[in-house]
């Protein structure tokens, strides 16, 4: 059951930890960049946007098998990622990359 009361902040906290693991995998970071349509060079900028986060999170939930991995690998419940995605989905994607 995901957990009531997720902040904008936990939200954005979940997001980043996602690109995060996204950007160090391999395999997934072509498939996020492919989808997206981002180059690698241009995330920082990207993730100014409004929506964003909120993909990052899409991208993970879409594909259970890297969302699994996400959860195992950084003690997330799977859950929560599902409830930070709705979270961001309701205006709280306000993460400002640092240059």
């Amino acid at each position: 059951m995901p957990r009531a009361g997720c902040s904008s902040e936990k939200a954005e906290s979940t997001a980043i930890s996602a690109l995060g693991f996204i950007a160090g995998d391999a395999e997934l970071l072509p498939r996020f960049l492919a989808i997206t349509g981002i180059e690698a060079a241009s995330i920082r900028e990207a993730a100014r946007q409004p929506g964003f986060l909120a993909g990052v999170l899409d991208f993970l939930l879409a594909h259970e098998p890297s969302l699994m991995r996400f959860a195992t690998e950084t003690g997330a419940d799977p859950a929560s990622v599902a409830e930070a995605r709705r979270v961001l989905a309701n205006g709280g994607d306000r993460f400002e990359a640092s240059t």
